[in-house]
């Protein structure tokens, strides 16, 4: 049996998908995600012109991995490239709470919490490098139905 048959394909702690965010700045975002979202540094690489090669974080129970933009590589953060259709969904025990604490941290208001048709408490924020969060917390269990029926309404102007 070699040695490498023993290394666990996906590493301990680490699950399926992690974002990897491209950041103008990785080490501030580090810095800004800990403030804003009790995030724990777990490594960097530094690289040349003291650039961030990769870094890793862990938010929760999960992990993020960041590095700084590479233009020669062709890895551009959101800003650069005027934003970014995606958001990272943070669950956290009280959406309220989080949300002031990353506002207060830098990030700026998309959509302030509220009680969706889906059962959560729910907001977006972006956070200074252009990265898109939406924070949230489940409230309320619905049936496939109520969560339609809640769509329906919301879309007719009713929530």
């Amino acid at each position: 049996m070699s040695v490498q048959s023993k290394v666990k394909p996906i590493p301990e702690g680490m699950h399926t998908i992690t974002p990897h965010l491209v950041c103008a700045g990785a080490a501030d975002a580090i810095e800004f995600y800990k403030k804003a979202f009790g995030a724990v540094e777990r490594g960097r690489l530094p690289g040349p012109e003291g650039r961030l090669m990769h870094a890793q974080i862990s938010i929760g129970d999960s992990y993020l991995m960041l590095v700084d933009e590479m233009p020669e590589c062709k890895s551009l953060g959101p800003k650069t490239l005027g934003g970014s259709p995606v958001a990272i969904h943070l669950y956290v025990e009280d959406a309220d709470a989080v949300f002031a604490q990353a506002v207060a941290a830098g990030a700026q208001v998309v959509m302030p919490p509220a009680d969706m048709f889906w059962g959560d408490r729910y907001g977006v924020l972006t956070d200074p490098f252009g990265h898109k969060w939406s924070i949230a917390t489940h409230v309320r269990d619905l049936t496939s139905e109520e969560i339609h029926e809640g769509a329906r309404a919301m879309m007719a102007g009713g929530q």
